[in-house]
């Protein structure tokens, strides 16, 4: 299990090498505590959930910098306390420090970029009932209460990166197991909230579940409220960088404000062979504007209601790629091992089009991130979304690796139902 405090820096990093002269700054370091020490700029400081004293660091890519202990080293410089070094997804590190201090530092030649940390929430509330997955194997309503699906996707793993997962509950059926677990740094990444439980279900439950055989590996990146910093989260992802097993598909049902660094440790991560599904999120405005939706690498999800509208609370425009039921989706829930509970919001849409993601891989374990997202843009359903407010008006649809052949052996199961209640938007 890799302790994300002490890693070696190696991996894929997001800045340019500087030239010359920086081995000998580095090694003499700035004045951090002079009164004419040099500032840069700190990315998103006093932005809305900005962490008071937090602070994500992304390192240059020199072979300094990837000395062991270069981290350490020059975050003393800066009277700074190291939390978390990443050295996968990206090269850096989070840091305590003041506002004084982090802006001295964004100035050192051997730093990229210095970013306030922030809070990040996840994208659901509580509602309804089911209907999803029999959405999502058909081209057109009336929906037929069965969904056909063209595999199981049983030699793919899926990374939750999420409250954690009940990892003992029937829907998993021994498949799922712990990651890590970001919000206590231990090896525990199971679920005290609920959220986490539940999009994994939909990505590879065995009712619920998208892709039924998928293996769940759970990331926990946010704590019992539902809200986590983006530290924790960049660790995550790095995390996943470092130790997926190919092919894999990775879930983020969260986001929040604009974040450089999460875009860019996601995209690295794509990079390293990890197809990644993204809530475009629950505020109703431009999905561009939020992190990690904007990823353009990556596969970004709005959601739709079973009537096949854009739902009221989905984030839209050019950066959301396509959409997936996300109103009132039945799935597993962390309060027993049977216990099975409806949500709202894009975070249940995403893990619909990472199931789909899934059983894409099975049928071609070679494709690439950018294969998959192709071929899952290119197979949704055209033209059938109203108010889709700028968004690509495509469907998910699975019904595509059946038709082609790709599986000659499709099951169909009977949905379960559930008594239909209001939807209420997601907040």
């Amino acid at each position: 299990m890799v302790d994300v405090r002490t890693p070696t820096l190696v991996g894929r990093v997001v800045a340019a090498a500087v030239t010359g002269g920086l081995a000998a700054a580095c090694a003499v370091g700035v004045g951090a505590g002079s009164a004419a020490a040099a500032e840069g700029t700190v990315a998103n400081a006093g932005a809305v959930g900005a962490i008071r004293d937090r602070y994500i660091v992304t390192l240059r890519d020199t072979a300094e910098t990837a000395k062991p202990g270069f981290a350490r080293s020059l975050a003393a410089r800066y009277t700074a306390t190291v939390t978390t070094e990443y050295g996968a997804a990206v090269r850096g590190f989070a840091a305590t420090l003041s506002q004084t201090r982090a802006r001295r530092l964004a100035a050192h030649p051997a730093v990229a970029s210095v970013e306030q940390d922030r809070t990040v929430t996840m994208s659901t509330t509580q509602s309804g009932a089911t209907w999803g997955l029999d959405r999502i194997d058909q081209r057109t309503l009336p929906l037929t209460g069965t969904y056909t699906y063209p595999g199981t996707a049983a030699g793919v793993t899926a990374y939750v990166l999420d409250t954690g997962v009940r990892l003992s509950h029937g829907e998993f059926g021994g498949r799922a197991r712990s990651g890590y677990d970001f919000i206590d740094n231990d090896a525990d990444a199971s679920d005290c909230q609920g959220h986490g439980t539940h999009v994994a279900g939909t990505v590879a439950g065995r009712t619920f579940g998208v892709a039924k055989q998928a293996r769940i590996v759970s990331v926990r990146v946010l704590d019992c409220t539902g809200s986590g910093a983006y530290s924790a989260i960049i660790a995550g992802v790095d995390w996943v960088t470092r130790n997926a097993v190919k092919p894999a598909v990775a879930n983020m049902s969260l986001g929040g404000g604009a974040s450089p660094t999460l875009d860019a440790a996601v995209g690295n991560s794509i990079a390293s062979g990890v197809t990644y599904a993204l809530a475009a999120g629950n505020e109703n405005k431009d999905a561009c504007t939020v992190s990690p939706a904007r990823q353009p690498d990556a596969i970004t999800v709005g959601a739709t209601d079973s009537t096949d509208r854009r739902a009221p609370y989905s984030n839209h425009g050019t950066c959301v790629d396509v959409l997936a039921p996300g109103s009132a989706v039945l799935s597993a829930t962390r309060t027993g091992d049977t216990s099975t509970g409806t949500m709202t919001g894009t975070s249940m849409a995403t893990p619909h089009v990472a199931g789909a993601a899934a059983l894409y891989l099975a049928a071609h374990p070679t494709w690439t991130p950018a294969q998959v997202r192709a071929a899952i843009i290119t197979d949704a359903t055209p033209n059938r979304i109203t108010d889709v407010q700028g968004s690509p008006n495509k469907l998910l649809h699975t019904g595509t690796l059946y038709a082609t052949g790709q599986d000659t052996r499709p099951s169909v199961t009977r949905l379960p139902t559930a008594t239909r209640q209001p939807v209420r938007p997601a907040l």
